[in-house]
């Protein structure tokens, strides 16, 4: 079949989620003519799980996102109906920051955005498959029988890849929300040589807040002090809804288990793996069947609309079961549902074939991001789109990939363990997957990675600007604190109020400020110089700075010895199988991912601290010529 040329562009965005946006921006921004298709541009951005972005490890993901010159930060910013730091009962590692969301003022901010950005065209069509000679990629074609040229492409076709929709013993393909699958892609890409397989995700029903009573449910205010996302923004403004909680009991959980054979789950119909830490909640049941109760969130879903999200109730059981045990739940009672509970099950790769710069290995300059990678979250496919755009366009430009190492980035330990360890089930990103976390804290993001993006021409002036004057401010404010000391009879009236121990000698502010009972604001009780205007931004990035100071440094330490591993590179050419000493697992599995690095190939399930010296050994004698 004779194909009619459309377009040429430098880079192709197949998907316009959050994977798809934020590689398709980022590709624009650096300069390249883009190109984002979608089945249906109101699918851009949207959200059709949870209506929220950030919470604990995902918060990091996005003022990442936002340091790198990403989107998703300044759009929740816009768009949020309530925000919330979690953990902050916890260090600072772990603080994590949460954000409600207007779902379809969100969708029309990021619209916005790409429709008002250079360099960037967006196109409604079903991309049927990719154009390959010679085993690079060069182009897509539609369904409608045109085709488009492109130096690079990035697949991101999230959950919508041979999508099917289970409800009880109703199953049929459809994308999530009611709009249309790919269902050629996915056959298509296979005769490509792309290996697939199969993932699923569930959503909860949606209701109308009239039908609910929340007088019997626990409301859930956002903070008062609101933190933006991104770095660019000091004040959004205040929440402008409420959350509740409420919880199942035993009769919620005897109507589920009585109808266990009429779920999708159990019944066998669902071949693809679930997440494990977003279980449905009739895996709930089953799995933790001595728990007489669990917790459920009521989340607006934006401010014009009656619409609700029943956060931690996803189900594949049918609708009259769902109407059934929904009703049973306090404040449900009159429960009326208008888009019921859903699993879907789709398509996705294993991520390790990929690179660490997400090229497929097989294929010259064919990115892949997001839940195509058999990741789960807005927030980690966000990450991996940005990382994806960025690398397609340094790919094409002739210049070295860009990669975060995991003492850098969270977004560097979501993609290192997609593609060195791999992921039997949708991949989250948790707090404890970063062995750094004291030093990848969401508050120094933009102190981490601001200046790398500047480099590559993704972060703008503008940003950079008020990134050296964010980090100047710290380290001026910081100097003064070490050197401004007071007397016990300056002071000690001071920490008895403050609920801490006196001094018996002189000491610094900073001193002060690494007591626990003292924050920054407190010391101006005492302060008798002029302090200078810090930001929100800048005075949380100076307590943590010196109240852990010392941990800070042993982490440094730590990853001093880490980048020793991680800067011994490996070529992609080695053949493993022809090293003396190596085990045959070890050399199948370093030939399957090829690592970048002994610290990569130290990372990869069945190569062991054995295996590892007899590479170092390899190296070293291939250094001194034997």
């Amino acid at each position: 079949m004779e194909y009619i040329l459309m377009g040429e562009y430098d880079v192709i965005v197949v998907g316009a989620g959050h994977a798809g946006c934020e590689a398709a921006l980022a590709s624009a921004r650096m300069g390249k003519k883009t190109l984002m298709f979608s089945i249906n541009l109101e699918a851009i951005a949207m959200m059709p799980c949870n209506p929220s972005i950030g919470g604990t490890g995902k918060g990091h993901l996005v003022r990442e996102i936002d340091a790198l010159g990403g989107e998703m930060g300044k759009n929740i910013d816009k768009t949020f109906i309530q925000s919330k730091m979690l953990n902050t009962a916890k260090g600072p590692a772990v603080h994590s920051l949460r954000a409600q969301a207007d779902k379809n003022r969100y969708h029309i901010e990021m619209k916005k955005t790409i429709e008002a950005t250079p360099n960037l065209d967006m196109k409604q069509a079903e991309v049927t498959d990719i154009a390959v000679e010679d085993g690079k990629v060069c182009g897509v074609v539609t369904k409608t029988h045109t085709w488009y040229k492109a130096d690079a492409v990035v697949l991101a076709t999230g959950t919508f890849l041979a999508g099917k929709i289970f409800i009880g013993d109703s199953a049929f393909f459809s994308g999530p929300n009611g709009l249309a699958p790919s269902m050629e892609l996915a056959e298509n890409l296979k005769k490509h040589g792309m290996k697939l397989r199969r993932f699923k995700t569930g959503t909860p029903a949606r209701c109308l807040g009239s039908s609910l009573d929340f007088s019997k449910m626990q409301e859930q205010e956002g903070d008062e002090k609101i933190v933006p996302f991104s770095f660019m923004n000091d004040d959004i403004g205040e929440n402008k809804g409420l959350c509740w909680l409420t919880y199942t009991n035993e009769e919620t959980h005897r109507v589920i288990r009585e109808n266990f054979h009429r779920s999708a789950l159990f019944g066998g119909q669902i071949e693809g793996i679930g997440p494990r830490y977003c279980p449905s909640i009739e895996d709930k049941v089953n799995r933790f069947a001595d728990k007489k109760r669990h917790q459920l969130f009521i989340e607006p879903e934006g401010l014009d609309t009656d619409e609700m999200y029943i956060q931690g109730m996803s189900s594949s059981l049918p609708e009259d079961v769902q109407e059934t045990f929904y009703k049973t739940i306090e404040g449900l009672e009159n429960i009326r549902i208008v888009r019921p509970a859903y699993a879907i099950e789709y398509d996705c790769i294993d991520p390790q074939d990929l690179k660490l710069n997400l090229e497929y290995r097989t294929i010259d300059n064919l990115f892949c991001a997001g839940q195509f990678n058999g990741s789960s979250g807005y927030e980690e496919a966000a990450a991996q789109g940005l990382m994806a755009g960025i690398n397609a366009v340094l790919k094409i430009s002739g210049k070295k990939p860009f990669i975060l190492g995991r003492d850098e980035a969270y977004i560097g330990v979501l993609i290192d363990d997609l593609v060195t360890k791999g992921t039997n089930e949708p991949y989250r990103i948790m707090t404890s997957r970063a062995e750094y976390r004291l030093v990848l804290r969401q508050d120094n993001a933009d102190v981490r990675l601001t200046e790398k993006s500047y480099e590559i021409g993704l972060a703008d002036d503008e940003r950079y600007k008020r990134y050296l004057h964010k980090k100047e401010a710290v380290e001026k404010e910081m100097r003064r604190l070490r050197e401004k000391t007071c007397a016990p009879c300056d002071v000690n009236a001071f920490l008895e109020v403050h609920g801490t121990s006196p001094v018996n000698g002189r000491v610094s502010f900073a001193e002060l400020l690494k007591r626990p009972q003292i924050t920054y604001e407190d010391l101006a009780e005492i302060d008798d110089e002029t302090r200078p205007e810090l930001s929100y931004h800048e005075i949380t990035q100076l307590e943590v700075q010196i109240k852990y100071e010392g941990y800070i440094q042993k982490q440094l330490q730590q990853i001093t010895r880490f980048k020793k591993l991680e800067n011994r590179g490996l070529s992609e050419d080695l053949k493993y199988e022809e090293i003396e000493g190596l085990r045959i697992e070890a050399a199948q599995k370093l030939n399957q991912i090829k690592p970048a690095s002994i610290g990569q190939a130290s990372r990869i399930s069945g190569v062991s601290p054995a295996d590892i010296n007899v590479l170092l050994v390899y190296l070293e004698k291939k250094r001194r010529g034997n």
